[in-house]
């Protein structure tokens, strides 16, 4: 692009643009020459374009996502909510800790390793902006099917580039979830999360107040790679040829990362900041836009003053560029030689490339020309708000009505043996050892469970044994079925799969995954998730601290099924009372909690066994979930119960063969009177979990459940080297076993 300056806008009003090349719709364009009273600049049409897009502006999405704050109350635990880099929670102790979920979608698909790699980079710099140690790493992910030819491109490089940036930062990834679908084909979800700890006084915020207070970009030099990267490509529909736009996938460089991250711990240790903003989708568009935007003043930045890798780029591509590892600090001008000096020390690069201003504008200049002249909220939170049109599609009706009910059922004992070992090995059920053991899950000593327990935990106080617990859960194929009650259901499991590892579950994030926002069905998807999941979040106390909205993932027509990805954080006081999901101890005696329905619409049986996907998901009462959780938490904490775990996929045979596995103990179980054989082992209802208690304790664990009203049923004893479904059939352990864990290994060997 040519040099604009602001004056040779302003006298050359007709002047051509390439606004629609940028994304930007003609209505938008407009707008912005209405903010600016003349044409943009250059370098202002580029940094509106990243800004005002779907992944930087939540343009389609915010007015749904008002629900959250306005709907949903925050609880005494909440330090700090929506609208800055992660949110914080209280976890007692002095402790707060911060955590998020966001995505890397597109750039996944067009570049596995790095898109994945440079995922987890951005979460944990928006963990690392907030003040915060990064002390952990999760990864939800979808991928096509598991037998088609792509599948073996994107999948490994997603994990080895996850495994290769999070290992080399040293975080352990605790959690996370590898899904299969054929709805995900060219368009995989690569959501990222992170955890980390601080003390109370050590928030920090992304705002630039007081005039004179300098604004220092520290960390890598800024090139060419990513420019337009996730803000733009994350706003695009892939055609079924191909990706529509293929611009440079961030390039991402884990050392240093792991440099940055100690220098600016060391940099807070000293408290010279007065605002941080990482720098992550739009670049220096973002930082500076929205630390002005958030702060009370203005701001001045040198833009040639900025530390490049590649000298021939233009300040455009300056501003768009989303080269990764760099951070931008407010800093006191007492404080910016100790600043530097911290940075030298660890080998950051650091410059001084502006200062907080008394006026109202974001003022950008170029060898002295001003290049940027903006009032900074209209770029970075006054962007297009749209109220797309949404309807209930025509076909839901017909999906709904499909009910898995009718499918055919075992017909005998010999069947049922046989789909269970179907169940256990399909792609969706059987172990994951081979995606996991890519991942270091014990750097740093803290780590307590990791995958593939319910949920991650790490201890965050060595003296006290404090600890936080993580689980990210969401069912495509119930949403699909039902979007509001397919993203309660989401919330429900992760809520539970907390609670069973004996924590208190305490706050959410969200990473909400949806086809295009233009398509009124794909909307009306999205409105109901996230109706659904503010209407649970009241229910359940849980207030929605921050997350992620990925819109457009869809080739040509086919929309990905709605995805709302949900992690809880609880808090649990000492983590040696923890409850893992293996059954270790013979003689221990095995109780189903919750009450169990024929419920198998969007069932992992009927995908298996019939590949087939209608009816009704399982009903949601959070009041139920509510009370298991506690009765969880609570028994975990008074002893009572040595392992549990929550029923979701695969119902109740799938967790007790996990839970035998892990435990290399084998189960004799008795089908409870009202129930068939069938519903037991395979239904999918809700509010569930299965625990193994020792005989000294049932009485102890009976009277707590009963006085609470939690139905509670004996299902049958830990014991042996097989599962045994007593009347039915058994399976020796290393037969599950080998079905299990062959699968994974065969289909990406």
């Amino acid at each position: 692009m040519s040099l604009d300056t602001v004056k040779h806008a302003a006298e050359t009003p007709d002047a051509e643009q390439p606004w629609k090349e940028l994304g930007l719709k003609e209505d938008e364009y407009a707008r912005i020459r209405e903010i600016l009273g003349r044409r943009p600049t250059g370098a202002e049409l580029a940094m509106y374009s990243v800004m005002w897009s779907e992944h930087c502006s939540y343009k389609s999405s915010k007015v749904h996502l008002k629900q959250f704050g306005e709907k949903v109350p925050a609880n005494d635990a909440m330090l700090v909510g929506i609208g800055e880099n992660a949110g914080v929670v209280d976890v007692g102790q002095g402790y707060a800790v911060t955590f998020k979920v966001e995505s890397h979608n597109h750039p996944s698909y067009i570049e596995p390793y790095q898109g994945a790699a440079t995922g987890i980079g951005g979460i944990v710099r928006d963990i690392l902006a907030m003040g915060a140690r990064p002390v952990a790493v999760v990864d939800p992910l979808r991928f096509g099917a598991a037998d088609h030819p792509d599948t073996k491109r994107v999948l490994p490089g997603v994990v080895a580039g996850i495994g290769g940036y999070g290992n080399c930062l040293g975080l352990p990834n605790i959690g996370g979830e590898v899904v299969f679908d054929a709805c995900y084909q060219g368009n995989p979800l690569v959501n990222a999360g992170c955890i980390g700890v601080m003390k109370h006084e050590d928030i920090h915020l992304a705002q630039a107040s007081g005039p004179g207070n300098k604004v220092i970009l520290y960390g890598a030099r800024t090139g060419g790679d990513g420019i337009g990267g996730v803000s733009v490509l994350a706003s695009e529909t892939f055609e079924s040829t191909g990706p529509a736009k293929r611009p440079a996938v961030q390039v991402g460089d884990p050392f240093q990362e792991k440099l940055l991250i100690e220098c600016t711990l060391e940099i807070f240790k000293e408290k010279l900041v007065a605002g941080i903003q990482d720098l992550g989708g739009a670049g220096l568009s973002c930082a500076t836009s929205e630390l002005a935007s958030a702060g009370s003043g203005g701001m001045r930045v040198e833009l040639d003053t900025v530390p490049l890798r590649d000298s021939s780029l233009s300040p455009e591509e300056i501003l768009m560029s989303e080269s990764q590892e760099r951070m931008c600090a407010i800093v006191e001008p007492r404080h910016v030689d100790r600043f530097l000096e911290i940075c030298e020390k660890w080998d950051v690069i650091a410059t001084v490339i502006g200062e907080v201003t008394e006026g109202s504008q974001l003022e950008i200049f170029w060898h002295g020309e001003q290049i940027v002249d903006v009032p900074p909220r209209s770029v970075a939170h006054d962007g297009p708000v749209y109220h797309r049109p949404f309807a209930r599609p025509s076909w839901q009706d017909a999906l709904q009505a499909d009910d898995a009910g009718k499918l055919a059922r075992p017909a005998n004992a010999a069947e049922l043996r046989e789909q269970v070992l179907k169940l256990v090995a399909s792609p969706n059920q059987a172990s994951k050892s081979w995606i996991t053991d890519q991942y270091d899950r014990f750097v740093q000593g803290n780590t307590v469970l990791a995958m593939p327990e319910d949920a991650g935990m790490v201890r965050i106080d060595a003296e006290s044994n404090l600890g936080v617990a993580m689980a990210t859960d969401g069912n495509g194929r119930y949403a699909k079925l039902d979007p509001y009650t397919g993203a309660q259901l989401a919330l429900a499991e992760s809520y539970r799969n907390v609670a069973a590892s004996g924590a208190k579950p305490l706050a959410i994030s969200d990473c909400l995954n949806f086809g295009s926002p233009e398509d009124p069905d794909v909307m009306w998807q999205f409105a109901e998730a996230t109706r659904g999941l503010a209407d649970g979040c009241l229910e359940l106390g849980t207030p929605v601290t921050g997350g992620n909205v990925s819109l457009y993932n869809q080739t040509g027509e086919t929309a990905i099924h709605p995805t709302p990805v949900v992690a809880v954080l609880g808090v649990i006081d000492d983590v040696n009372r923890r409850t893992p999901v293996a059954f270790a101890e013979e003689g221990q005696l095995l109780y189903l909690l919750g009450d169990t329905r024929e419920e198998f619409g969007g069932s992992a049986w009927s995908e298996v066994v019939h590949n087939h996907l209608g009816g009704l998901p399982p009903q949601v009462d959070l009041g139920r979930e509510k009370l298991l959780a506690e009765i969880l938490v609570s028994a975990s904490r008074d002893g009572m119960i040595d392992a549990a775990h929550d029923l979701s996929d695969g119902g109740l045979i799938q967790a007790v063969t996990e839970s035998c596995l892990r435990g290399g103990k084998g189960a004799r179980l008795v089908v409870p009177d009202g129930l068939d054989a069938f519903t037991f082992l395979f239904s999918e209802s809700a509010g569930r979990a299965v625990v193994s208690i020792p005989r000294s304790e049932e009485l102890r664990f009976n009277d707590m459940c009963g006085a609470r009203g939690l139905p509670v049923t004996r299902i049958g004893v830990v014991d042996g080297e097989e599962i045994e479904v007593q009347g039915e059939f058994s399976i020796p352990l290393s037969e599950l076993r080998t079905a299990h864990e062959a699968t994974i290994p065969a289909l990406l060997a």
